[in-house]
């Protein structure tokens, strides 16, 4: 628990705590980075009509690492007296004390401070978006104890590189970004909602708000639905840029990944509902094909 005594002196650098700090950053579980990384992916793609600059490409995709491992410093401190009475998080570093409050306090704002030197590399507008997006990261982990939307928090979060996104390369967020923007709340909400319906018992025990919680009896119905916001704003996005049937295919494989995400998810196992979230990978990675080859430039 967090009230474990902490290591002091040498033994706080010691390598053999770097298993325990990877576990905090969640570098060892490269799933929420990849949930990161595709909406952004899509951005830059769109934003640019087709392949980045090679230094925005690179900024971007050290930032995504940056932010996603910040993330799960300041989640796990926020959650830090809770996380050891939920059955998937009671070996966290913090919960257990392999890791002192200080030690994740001081590594969050390194992190957070490497990704705002990369973001210096870009231009004012960009620098000045990103403000937006450290607080969303910093806000999200304690919105769980006020409102039963944390999800929409996250989602806005694991959103915000998309206007930077566009920030970067046009200088400007326009109309679709928002589109984007928006369609990626509704992906992140549905599939942090079945990442939530694992924990959904502990969460009632212990008092922490959710949407699986407000969704109750109807979780599975919301996530289609939000599923469904989702594929249409992408659609709406991929008219506005009249990109082409690549985009097209790629979109229908995400909406056929949806529908076996809701074939997983029937009787809301802890299993099964784990691995619809993990599946999200490949509908963020189905969609960036179709954008990556539907933008690939015509010699």
């Amino acid at each position: 628990m967090s009230d474990s005594p902490r290591p002091t002196g040498a033994a706080r650098f010691h390598p053999a705590r770097l298993p325990a700090f990877l576990h905090l950053t969640r570098l060892d579980r490269p799933i929420g980075t990849w949930l990161l990384m595709w909406p952004t992916l899509w951005a830059l793609w769109i934003a640019a009509e087709g392949l980045p600059e090679r230094a925005t490409l690179l900024i971007f995709v050290a930032g995504v690492y940056l932010m996603r491992a910040a993330g799960c410093v300041i989640n796990d401190y926020a959650d830090r007296h809770f996380d050891g009475h939920v059955k998937r998080t009671r070996d966290r570093p913090l919960a257990t004390g392999r890791i002192g409050e200080g030690e994740a306090r001081a590594l969050f704002v390194a992190l957070v401070a490497a990704a705002f030197v990369l973001v210096c590399f870009t231009n004012a507008f960009t620098v000045m978006l990103s403000v937006g997006g450290v607080a969303l990261a910093f806000v999200y982990p304690f919105m769980k104890r006020y409102t039963h939307w944390p999800q929409a928090v996250l989602g806005a979060a694991f959103s915000w590189a998309i206007p930077m996104a566009f920030g970067a390369v046009q200088q400007q967020v326009p109309v679709d970004a928002w589109l984007l923007f928006f369609a990626n709340v509704a992906w992140t909400v549905a599939y942090d909602t079945e990442y939530a319906m694992v924990d959904r018992d502990d969460d009632l025990t212990i008092g922490i708000k959710s949407t699986a919680v407000l969704f109750g009896a109807y979780d599975k119905l919301m996530i289609g639905l939000l599923q469904l916001v989702t594929l249409t704003l992408l659609a709406v996005v991929g008219a506005h840029q009249a990109l082409n049937g690549y985009f097209w295919v790629g979109l229908a494989a995400m909406a056929a990944i949806f529908v076996y995400q809701q074939w997983l998810i029937r009787d809301r196992s802890r299993e099964r509902c784990f691995r619809a979230f993990l599946n999200n990978h490949w509908a963020g990675l189905v969609l960036f094909a179709g954008i990556g080859l539907a933008l690939w430039p015509v010699v």
